[in-house]
């Protein structure tokens, strides 16, 4: 597995990008993980980038390094200058979902997707939640560990990335053991549902009533399983 860079665009301090550090721990196989991370939150930036000034490098002890600018911004950073070597970038956990449509606005996806581009293999991960259901980080640690071990078992091609989506917790509380699910990702747009009033036009869908394709991602993961999507730039 080599040398691994995680990130996000929660932003580094995150309890999801620590949750994704404790899941490398059940990994088998020897690595070694950094962390390059935006220094603030960044959430649905997509690929935005800084092609202007300065992007500003903090560490913060010699394995992480706090990023001023983008989810994309850090994983250039971390390729081009404080990693080089590294084998993989992986990205997450978002507190989210990121699934079908969403991977065109996410910064945990452009993260990765920007890996692809500079020839390095990645792995977004998102935790789908009911709307308001906390987090249940351990669980996304322990769910995370089983996924990862398996995809980074897999063989990649270039301008290949996986995009994960880790189904919400079960509202009674219980242990589970949701399905891996390979799938490819649902073509239907985000809710679209709106109203106008004199403040102007807002949305007022629900996320998790988003139409959705038979056996695509979000059916899968709002049905109860991971979601699991190769997605090939070239």
């Amino acid at each position: 597995m080599g040398l691994l860079v995680l990130t996000n665009d929660d932003g580094i301090n995150a309890p999801g990008i620590r949750a994704l550090q404790a899941a490398l721990r059940h990994l088998s196989a020897p690595h070694q993980s950094v962390i390059v991370a935006p220094d603030r939150p960044h959430s649905g930036c997509s690929h935005q980038m800084n092609r202007g000034s300065a992007i500003k490098i903090e560490p913060r002890s010699p394995d992480e390094y706090a990023i001023g600018g983008t989810p994309a911004d850090c994983s250039r950073v971390a390729l081009s200058h404080l990693y080089p070597e590294a084998d993989w970038v992986l990205s997450g956990i978002n507190a989210g979902g990121n699934m079908g449509a969403d991977i065109h606005l996410s910064g945990t996806v452009a993260a990765v997707r920007e890996a692809a581009l500079l020839r390095k293999p990645g792995i977004a991960i998102s935790q789908y939640k009911y709307r308001d259901q906390p987090f249940d980080w351990p669980r996304a640690t322990r769910l995370a560990a089983s996924v990862l071990g398996q995809l980074m078992g897999e063989a990649t091609q270039p301008g290949q990335f996986w995009n994960v989506n880790l189904p919400a917790p079960p509202l009674n509380g219980q242990w589970d053991e949701p399905e891996v699910v390979f799938c490819q990702g649902c073509t239907q747009p985000l809710p679209t549902e709106f109203i106008v009033d004199e403040q102007g036009f807002r949305y007022t869908g629900a996320y998790e009533d988003r139409p959705r394709d038979v056996g695509r991602d979000v059916a899968v993961c709002l049905g109860g399983h991971i979601s699991v999507v190769s997605i090939q730039l070239w």
